[in-house]
């Protein structure tokens, strides 16, 4: 009797036991599935927040923002072929918003040029875009000319580039990209150098490097107008704020606009330009830069332009952007 009455007793223990283990085991899961709860709300929330769920469309209508892509402003002289070549191939690019060619020729662009390049740039989109394409003008004839700030331009990102220069669009579009990472930097394919000359006996006095000098160190600071991403603010910054003297030798010389505009961005930004590695295509047969004494003219502007400016802005870098999926080394 004792037995049993013992046995009993303990089985009621037990159950008391299991009772309430399974009575605190389901507050906590109870406990926790509302700690879950309230942490998916609270996700659920902020992520609502952030894709958008608050209304921005009155700040949004206010400060509207840039279109995405870049606009390509070409400057060209005289050199129809080459002009009709380079919009053939450029127009086919896959982030170009608009053509602007700057025009400082006496007579203005003939109807049937202007009529054949904008046909080209529709048969190249085949319809799945609209490029707009425009003559910008000029009514006296000056390098300055490519830099003037363009009324109306949409997008923040310019591609100034030569008439007689071909990039593959590949190319353009991984500068573009280049250029999103750091959008108040010149980005560009062409670098140029300078330095420090202690042979002329002064302080203070530089020599402009091309190519080779570049090729040699492996250091550049600039990088050429002639194919180059930059934001349009320079533009107006150039426009409105570069020294009238500097544009005035840049007229004068016909020569420098590119310093002048690598000076202005250095000068702005406190940092170098970025070199863009890429297989340039000159496709016109002469240039200023083959005509003799291009070097010695270069230095002469850089020269006069630290004159002016009160101190050398250009910074050295050796940093070079490569687009590793098409380059075995890198």
């Amino acid at each position: 009797m004792r037995g049993t009455l013992l046995a009993n007793r303990r089985g009621v223990q037990r159950f008391r036991q299991l009772a309430i283990t399974a009575v605190k085991s389901s507050k906590i899961k109870l406990l926790l599935l509302c700690c879950i709860a309230f942490t998916v709300l609270v996700v659920g929330t902020r992520a609502s927040d952030f894709m958008g769920g608050t209304n921005y469309s009155d700040s949004v209508d206010q400060f509207p923002l840039p279109e995405k892509g870049y606009a390509i402003v070409m400057n060209t002289w005289k050199r129809y072929d080459l002009l009709k070549q380079s919009i053939s191939h450029y127009s086919s690019c896959t982030g170009l918003k608009s053509i602007h060619i700057v025009w400082s020729e006496p007579n203005p662009p003939s109807d049937s040029l202007s009529k054949f390049l904008n046909h080209v740039v529709e048969s190249k989109t085949k319809g799945l875009k609209k490029i707009k394409l425009s003559f910008d003008i000029n009514k006296e004839d000056s390098l300055n000319n490519r830099f003037k700030e363009i009324s109306g331009l949409k997008t923040d990102a310019v591609f100034s580039i030569d008439d007689d220069v071909i990039f593959p669009c590949s190319s353009v579009e991984f500068a573009f990209k280049v250029w999103q990472s750091a959008p108040d930097a010149m980005v560009g394919f062409v670098p140029r150098a300078h330095w420090v000359d202690k042979s002329q006996g002064k302080k203070d006095y530089y020599t402009y490097g091309g190519w080779w000098s570049v090729w040699w160190t492996g250091t550049y600071s600039m990088v050429l107008s002639k194919a180059a991403f930059f934001n349009k603010k320079y533009l107006r910054l150039y426009t409105n704020e570069m020294p009238p003297s500097i544009k005035e030798f840049v007229t004068k010389n016909r020569n420098c606009e590119d310093i002048a505009m690598s000076f202005l961005v250095a000068n702005a930004t406190g940092a170098p330009p970025i070199w863009v590695k890429g297989t340039i295509h000159e496709i016109g047969s002469t240039g200023i830069s083959s005509l003799g004494g291009h070097s010695e003219k270069r230095t002469g502007c850089l020269n006069r332009f630290v004159a002016e400016f009160g101190r050398m802005p250009l910074l050295p870098t050796t940093v070079k952007a490569v687009d590793s999926r098409i380059a075995w080394f890198w």
